[in-house]
């Protein structure tokens, strides 16, 4: 039933060929504003490769070393981030490199070169990210593109916008609607702990801002008229059993990817927008590249983080809806300690023998791994490296560093989240916030 109603009511002016999002008629020019010709993105089909599967609500690896991030880049067409590209970064902005580009857990873009040019001439532009909160609080996975975004931020000096998915979650989740509104303001308070410039963020939840907003939901609607059934069955893998709230939602995800979404920020203006995210969301900014130039707007330009993993190994990544797999960032000392020591998936050798004589492999240790995203220094990492793959250092003795790292990390992260207010959550969400 499904099917036969989304044909009918989402069926197409235009036709398709057999590879997924090549148009081979584009639909007429008068539906558009200011339609242009522009490349289209690489095939969007959703990314299962062997047995490594890749989507907005599935990742995982085919082996304990996890994920094969340059099938990645091949499969979704997007571009590896380059020593020349970071040298021009550095030379743009004046600032080193963030040790998430320097390491290669921000290691892939789509016209992120783009946005140096933007820099270089003295153009605006601005960020975009955001959270489904299914959760009351954030885990160390979900820091990730919020640590690198608030840097971003810092060196760019440039409007940030956050959207809180509360729509989302409703329905993908077994939660109600009152439920997910209310964890997005729990989660906002973790958001804003990260350190954002109140002066240039504006944080939304879907639920509360569309509504009273129509030049949101204007931009979504012709996302929608954009898309067929057929496309987004190809991309995110919907079927007959999907809700059409399911088949709609990539539009609201899309739609703050422009500016004019946000007339109290920007106006009527078409900025450039620059998307820090986890490579798993791209799905989406595929299908919004692709939809952006026949709408007359500018293509949304991406950086892609790899996965952190669960602390049970790197075939997938850290997880609220599998407890002992995370770190939350409102555990206590004690929490954290208990849940390294027991979980976390150890590159060590049988034997304290064998492990002096061997050494332990850093490639599939989640207490090493973990410590290439917190421990900022490259040189007590190279030292941590040498050390553990000598043998010189045990598991237990890593697994230590990595629980000071983190309790230390959370304690001055939940000091932070302790002094916000509700006046401060207002000033990140009220419309007159400058920018």
């Amino acid at each position: 039933m499904y099917r036969r109603l989304a044909q009918q009511f989402l069926k197409p002016s235009y036709t398709i060929c057999s590879r997924p999002w090549i148009f081979s008629q584009a639909p007429p020019a008068q539906s558009f504003t200011n339609m242009t010709t522009q490349p289209l993105e690489k095939s969007l089909e959703k990314c299962e490769i062997a047995d490594q599967i890749i989507t907005p609500w599935d990742v995982k690896g085919n082996d304990e070393k996890g994920i094969d991030y340059d099938k990645l880049i091949r499969q979704f067409g997007s571009q590896k981030l380059t020593e020349d590209l970071l040298e021009r970064f550095t030379k743009v902005t004046g600032q080193q490199p963030h040790h998430f580009l320097r390491r290669g857990i921000v290691f892939s873009h789509r016209d992120f070169d783009h946005i140096l040019t933007l820099k270089e001439q003295g153009k605006p532009f601005f960020l975009y990210t955001g959270r489904g909160p299914s959760a009351g609080s954030l885990h160390l996975g979900h820091c990730v593109p919020f640590m690198f975004t608030k840097w971003l931020q810092d060196v760019f000096d440039v409007p940030l916008v956050i959207q809180l998915t509360d729509d989302e979650k409703f329905l993908w989740k077994d939660l109600t609607i009152e439920e997910c509104n209310k964890l997005a303001y729990q989660n906002i308070k973790d958001i804003i702990a990260f350190g954002f410039n109140p002066e240039k963020t504006f944080i939304f939840t879907d639920l509360d801002y569309i509504p009273t907003c129509k030049e949101f939901y204007w931009n979504m609607v012709r996302i929608q008229k954009c898309v067929n059934y057929n496309q987004g069955q190809k991309i995110f893998g919907f079927d007959e059993t999907s809700y059409i709230g399911k088949i709609s939602f990539p539009s609201i995800q899309a739609a703050p990817s422009f500016s004019t979404s946000f007339p109290h920020l920007f106006g009527d203006k078409k900025l450039h927008c620059l998307i820090p995210c986890a490579i798993d969301q791209d799905p989406y900014f595929r299908m919004t590249r692709d939809v952006a130039p026949r709408l007359g707007l500018p293509k949304p330009a991406l950086l892609h983080s790899t996965f952190l993993p669960a602390l049970q190994g790197a075939q997938t990544k850290m997880s609220s809806s599998e407890v002992n797999s995370a770190v939350e960032v409102n555990d206590t000392p004690n929490q954290i300690k208990k849940k390294i020591n027991k979980y976390a998936f150890s590159g060590g050798k049988v034997s304290v023998e064998e492990h002096r004589e061997c050494g332990g492999d850093t490639s599939v240790d989640v207490s090493y791994k973990y410590l290439t995203f917190f421990e900022e220094d490259d040189e007590k990492l190279a030292k941590i490296k040498s050390e553990y793959e000598s043998g010189a250092m045990l598991t237990g003795e890593l697994k230590k560093l990595l629980i000071e790292k983190l309790q230390g990390i959370v304690k001055e992260f939940q000091e932070r989240r302790a002094s916000i207010t509700e006046t401060t959550i207002t000033q990140f969400m009220s419309r007159d916030s400058n920018s």
